[in-house]
């Protein structure tokens, strides 16, 4: 059974959302870790189970289902799979993303997994090897 609801235009937080999976979505501390991750900008799945320490299938079971729900898109580049934020449908999960990034600055492990990712980055940068090119060349965060 799929709950959809549709908010009053008053209110303006979601339409025709399925609120129940957005915050199945969010509401897993590795998810939520990905989602912090992706906010700086696209990583592949290789540099994602590296910062997180987290093995290959999990990782790629946690991105198929938020790939499944649209917070995630992801990009073949050549043998790898290059993983970067959706454009959200509904201002519901915008507005829990914007939460997320609010709340990131007061959990540890966010800022922690934010400067493995700037440690990636700039190894990658000085040694550029297999995904790197495609994956720098789409870098927006100027953190790293």
């Amino acid at each position: 059974m799929q709950l959809l609801f549709t908010a009053y235009a008053y209110y303006g937080l979601f339409e025709d959302v399925n609120v129940v999976q957005v915050y199945k979505c969010l509401s897993d501390e590795l998810r939520l870790r990905i989602l912090n991750l992706l906010q700086e900008g696209p990583l592949c799945v290789c540099h994602l189970v590296e910062i997180l320490d987290c093995d290959q299938v999990k990782m790629s079971k946690q991105l198929r289902y938020m790939k499944e729900l649209g917070v995630v898109e992801g990009e073949r580049q050549a043998q790898w799979m290059v993983y970067r934020l959706a454009d959200p449908d509904g201002e519901l999960l915008t507005e829990n993303l914007k939460c997320l990034q609010d709340c990131a600055a007061e959990e540890l492990c966010f800022g922690q997994d934010l400067q493995k990712r700037a440690g990636v980055i700039e190894r990658l940068r000085a040694e550029p090897s297999g995904c790197s090119s495609a994956l720098l060349a789409q870098q927006t965060s100027t953190c790293c």
